[in-house]
């Protein structure tokens, strides 16, 4: 067995590690999402607790981990009789992003329910983590089918598998931990509200803890004993005050004021829901036990909410989290009532806790997390950070004739865009594909493991053979030739590719700030439908790229927002780039099926040859390779010259006007990009 990095040679990360050790006291807090970049040790601290916890009492022999004490009733290795049962380390089950459904819940054998009515049931990974870790690493890549799953599992502490009316249930109680780098996209709202608390990581800028996390990485890397045998004394003392932590916590008390505290202060942060305040009450309880106090303060109460409301308050994907601290103590003042006393900390061998970081010290053991508002990752700065340009002043090294960026109008709900066809895709919400999940079309024979059995069709199969099979009695001889698998229509995610106009002809402030809102209200909708954005942008003379595709919507709309306008429309040149971006993610990844949004007026100009004729010829690239695309025409004014409508032909697409894109417009939105695509199949005949 490998030798994992000690929890207490983890240098900093006092917030993180907090956070962990309270869900260890307190499992019912609901587990840590950690957000930050990469090379943050996220990982190397989770997989660290796991060696903290203390040993699980299990019924022997069971494969479901049933408690002795209360074994589960419907156990699909039950029944069971209470007892002594036996001792095992806890598990810390690590879940791969692309794992399949049955990796996840487990595999019923359909050939043998159907052919001897035996439910043969291997668990999965959620049985392996009752009663441990669910560690899920990139967790906001996680696919959406999974996400539903782990969201039933953690509502409802058991799983449920079903095929074909066949059906197995287990408990599935577990401490969920996630890592993510908010680079990659953001997480759904729901599975985001199921993660008790949130802490943000980031590397230390302090040249001297650099050196440390260095010298102790290859120190570990050297010889992975020895260097764990170092940390035994510390991890030790560190399991020890878990334990008399766990202990203590049900002799903790919640007064009256500091329930009206936490009430008032998630009333105050209009966080949705009744979990926040459920999460903040266990946290501050947890808090409590682990300084040795039988009653929570305002200060625990105050670092409850810096670790469970901030990823709470988001409204939109374009939101950072984070909490105003002078609103948070106002609050707590406000409401604040009679204090208990707090007790001395304990003495002994545990008492530096997890701000010690063992031997160098220099943490807040239990204290405060570095938490402010609008806190986000250094290189994805916070919308509202963005500063509110002057009107007519163009930004520092911009370049000739570069306008200072615009605010982007309000973002509004817009119509639907897809890819015509069937792909076969990522599983998301925009185009038909076919998927593991949706409506039922028709039955094919399994390429490996059957997953979806097509149960008319495998009776069909195997109805002609019953009289050479021998068959005598009532039940159906089914034999793995019969075995049909379900083909199931859906919707998959799609590469959503933008190429903005930022030239002088769109840079009007009200125009631009438009145009802007618009391109956000669609990075919206992009971020509802599970799809990656790419963002090009051409003015002046040339094009880039702005973003290269992304999960990441967000650093998107930081991108566009911080966009400067002016200068000559290379249209051509922004096609082009548009067209290498394209090609490039063809070869990552085939499967994800692209839609080139272009936002221009149709204004080509440059020097040379006719830069309408050059726009033109890039365009018929993108229609030779069959790219789905929309053209938002930015036009505006009495008198219209239609080149962005001379624009989509060329590319075989859609135009549609800023207002059409609404939602709620009435004009005539051609509902998808196939009518276009007909025309261009005819041209091409």
């Amino acid at each position: 067995m490998s030798t994992r990095y000690p929890f207490t040679a983890v240098v900093g990360m006092d917030d993180l590690r907090l956070a962990l050790l309270l869900n260890a006291v307190s499992p019912a807090v609901g587990g840590v999402l950690v957000r930050g970049e990469k090379g943050t040790a996220k990982s190397t601290a989770v997989r660290a607790l796991a060696e903290l916890l203390p040993a699980v009492p299990v019924v022997a022999g069971c494969r479901f981990s049933c408690d002795p004490a209360s074994p589960d009733p419907g156990c699909p290795d039950g029944p069971h009789e209470t007892g002594p049962g036996a001792e095992r380390p806890a598990r810390m089950v690590e879940l791969p992003v692309g794992a399949s459904e049955d990796r996840l819940v487990g595999a019923l054998d359909i050939e043998k329910a159907l052919a001897d009515g035996v439910k043969a049931f291997e668990p999965g990974l959620l049985a392996d983590a009752h009663r441990g870790i669910l560690y899920v690493d990139e967790v906001n890549l996680l696919h959406d089918h999974l996400i539903d799953l782990l969201l039933d599992a953690a509502a409802m502490g058991s799983s449920y598998v079903e095929r074909e009316g066949v059906s197995v249930r287990h408990a599935a109680r577990f401490l969920l931990v996630g890592t993510m780098n908010p680079e990659e996209g953001e997480l759904r709202p729901q599975l985001l509200d199921r993660f008790g608390l949130t802490v943000e990581v980031a590397a230390s800028r302090e040249p001297e803890q650099r050196v440390e996390v260095v010298r102790r990485r290859l120190a570990f890397e050297d010889d992975p004993a020895a260097f764990a045998a170092r940390w035994t004394g510390e991890e030790t003392a560190l399991r020890g005050r878990i334990v008399a932590a766990r202990a203590l916590l049900p002799q903790v008390t919640l007064g009256d004021a500091v329930l009206l505290q936490i009430a008032a202060t998630c009333a105050a942060f209009e966080v949705d829901g009744m979990r926040a305040d459920i999460v903040m009450a266990r946290t501050a309880t947890a808090l409590a036990a682990w300084a040795g106090r039988t009653e929570v303060t305002s200060e625990d109460v105050r670092q409850a909410a810096l670790l469970a409301l901030p990823h709470r308050r988001r409204r939109s994907p374009f939101d950072a989290p984070g909490l105003d601290e002078d609103k948070l103590d106002e609050t707590l003042e406000q409401f604040k009532g009679d204090e208990p006393e707090e007790d001395p900390e304990p003495d002994g061998p545990g008492d530096g806790g997890p701000g010690d970081g063992g031997p160098d010290g220099g943490g807040p053991g239990g204290g405060i997390p570095p938490q402010g508002e609008g806190h986000a990752p250094d290189d994805v700065p916070a919308q509202d950070d963005v500063p509110a340009p002057e009107p007519a002043s163009a930004p520092q090294g911009a370049r000739a004739g570069e306008r200072a960026a615009v605010k982007a109008a309000e973002p509004f709900r817009t119509k639907m865009l897809s890819v015509p066809g069937l792909g076969e895709g990522a599983a998301g919400r925009r185009s038909r594909a076919r998927t593991e999940h949706g409506r039922t079309t028709g039955a094919t024979r399994p390429r490996g493991a059957l997953t979806k059995l097509h149960l008319a069709a495998t009776v069909r199969a195997a109805a002609p053979h019953q009289k050479a099979r021998g068959r005598t009695g009532r039940g159906l001889v089914v034999r793995r030739d019969d075995l049909r698998q379900a083909t199931r229509e859906g919707r998959e995610g799609n590469l959503v590719l933008f190429a903005v106009d930022a030239s002088g002809s769109m840079a009007a402030r009200q125009r631009m700030s438009a145009v802007k809102g618009a391109v956000l209200s669609l990075l919206l909708d992009a971020y509802q439908r599970r799809d990656k954005v790419g963002l090009v942008t051409f003015r002046g003379r040339d094009a880039e790229v702005a973003l290269p595709p992304t999960s990441s919507v967000d650093a998107a709309a930081t991108r566009l927002e911080q966009l400067p306008t002016g200068g000559r429309t290379p249209l051509s040149a922004g096609l082009l780039k548009a067209h290498d971006v394209l090609r490039v993610e063809r070869l990552r990844d085939p499967s994800r099926r692209p839609l080139l949004v272009v936002v221009t007026d149709g204004r080509a100009t440059g020097r040379g040859a006719d830069p309408v004729a050059l726009a033109a010829r890039a365009a018929r690239l993108h229609a030779a390779d069959g790219t789905a695309s929309v053209v938002v025409d930015c036009e505006t004014g009495p008198v219209r010259l239609g080149l962005a409508v001379s624009l989509a032909r060329e590319l075989g697409g859609t135009a549609v006007s800023l207002d059409e894109l609404r939602a709620d417009s009435i004009a005539g939105l051609v509902r998808d990009v196939q009518g276009t695509h007909r025309t261009t199949a005819r041209r091409a005949a």
